[in-house]
């Protein structure tokens, strides 16, 4: 049974990872977002065992955060992935992170990574047990709502005259 969406990740709010303004640091975030990855890509097939059978794994490419509320020292964090595309060489997902005790939309992630061949340093295929897997993860994946923050651009504000 494929999860949709995967829903594995729980983390919590480390004091170390609270700024000045007594919320959780904007680095922070994509650390936690960055967990969640991890356990998403381990899912997929993409995992210690592949990286060391294949010499193969996925580099980060583009990142978009979001940051809808705040989430304060000691909160419970639970994090979803959904996979929204992917080619021979590249995959693209989305994270929500929620608090996971009140249920609200903390924050968002989008990231497009590449699949590369450790051995060389470069862009490679994919290979075809792992497309498989997407292939599968994605069609379940389509079922759910395309993110309203996906693809979406940083907006240009308008200036104030001078």
């Amino acid at each position: 049974m494929i999860e949709s969406p995967f829903d594995r990740y729980r983390g919590e709010v480390l004091p170390e990872w609270i700024d000045y303004n007594g919320h959780m640091n904007v680095a922070y975030y994509l650390l936690a977002f960055d967990h969640a990855t991890d356990a998403f890509l381990d899912y997929l097939g993409l995992d210690a065992a592949h990286r060391e059978a294949c010499g193969g794994s996925t580099f980060a490419a583009d990142i978009r955060l979001t940051y809808q509320r705040e989430v304060a020292e000691g909160d419970g964090l639970r994090i979803t992935s959904q996979l929204l595309g992917f080619d021979d060489k590249r995959l693209r997902f989305f994270n929500r992170m929620y608090h996971a005790e009140e249920g609200f939309l903390a924050a968002t992630m989008e990231s497009l990574s590449l699949y590369v061949d450790l051995n060389h340093r470069r862009v490679a295929l994919m290979p075809e047990g792992v497309r498989g897997r997407l292939a599968s993860v994605l069609a379940a994946h389509q079922a759910l709502p395309l993110p309203a923050e996906a693809g979406r651009l940083i907006e240009k504000p308008a200036l104030p005259a001078l």
